[in-house]
This record gives structure tokens, sequence and C-alpha cells, in this order.
């Protein structure tokens, strides 16, 4: 049996994928300024000094942060898209299907929250360049799976209100102004 190349043992890919999760969720709830490093390690279970081997900075952990749920959002729209080679949905059919994949992605508002944060620090420059691969990404996503520039800017146009709609709970508003929001 061969030994795993340093660094990619089970366990470290394990202490990885831990670290991310930790980075997002921390990320999530208090922003990529209001969260320190100390506290994802300490979540995590190790030590910030090792963190920093890692990561060189808070800047390179939040950025690989971003790429992570790039990834995720890019598999989860093409795991939920029409299989290739038929005549395929209608457009509305399939932006209402990438939709609800989306959807489902953010229902439990912490990658929603974290995106919505990554947006406020992109001024942070390795963060900035993190944030737009991930559009640039759901661009060629969303483009392979809708078709063109215009099904394009009308998915991130309906993504936009739904981060919205999400975000504030209006789906569990009674009033006007949720339910014009909501179209309920």
């Amino acid at each position: 049996m061969s030994m795993p190349a340093a660094g990619t043992s089970t366990k470290s890919d394990e202490r990885r994928q831990a670290i991310m999760a930790a980075a997002i969720d921390c990320f999530a709830q208090k922003g990529f300024y209001g969260t320190t490093t100390h506290e994802i390690a300490e979540r995590v279970g190790i030590s910030q000094p090792y963190l920093y081997r890692l990561y060189s900075n808070k800047q390179a952990l939040f950025a690989a942060a971003v790429d992570h749920v790039s990834v995720v959002m890019t598999e989860t729209l093409v795991a939920h898209s029409p299989v290739p080679g038929g005549a395929g949905p209608a457009p509305e059919a399939a932006l209402d299907a990438a939709r609800g994949a989306y959807a489902a992605l953010v229902a439990d508002r912490t990658i929603l929250r974290f995106l919505m944060h990554a947006n406020c620090a992109a001024s942070e420059p390795l963060v900035g360049q993190a944030v737009r691969r991930c559009y640039a990404k759901q661009v060629d996503t969303v483009r392979q799976l809708l078709g063109d520039d215009d099904a394009v800017r009308h998915w991130f146009g309906a993504g936009m209100l739904d981060n919205v709609v999400a975000v504030l709970g209006l789906a569990d508003i009674d009033e006007p102004w949720a339910h014009v929001l909501t179209d309920r």
C-alpha cells in the first residue's frame, strides 16, 4: 500500500473541510471584518498558527471560502439542470428549475449571508478577486444552463430578489409590500 502524498492524507483533507465549514459559518455570522482567525481556529480545535500555515492571512482564507462556495453553487445548479441531449425545457421552466436549486442551496441562509458579506468585503484585493471569479463562474454556468445573456441577466435579477426575500424572511411576513416581493 502506498502512502498518500504529503498534505493529502484523509485526516488533512477532513481538517481542511472542517476549517472551510467553520470559516464559512463564522464569516456568514460576523462578516470578514467582524470575524477573527482565532475564532475560526478555536471552532475547529486547531491553533491559530496552524491555520496560518494553511492560509497566509484572513484574506486568503476568506478568498478560499468564496472559491469553495462558488464550486458548491455550480455543482448545485448543474445537478438540478435538465438532462442534456433532449429538446430541453422552455426557458421559463429552466429558469424556475435553476431558481429552485439556488433557493434550496440558500435555505439555511448561511451561504446566502456569507455571499452577502463577500460582496461587502470585495474591496479587499484577494477577496475582490475571488468574488469576481465566483460571479464569472456563475455567469458561465447559468449561460450554459439557460442559453443567452438575457437569461443570465434575468437569473441574476431574480436571484437578487430571492436573496432579499430569503434574508428578510418575507415569506412569513403578511404585509402587502412583502406579498409584492414574494409574488403571493
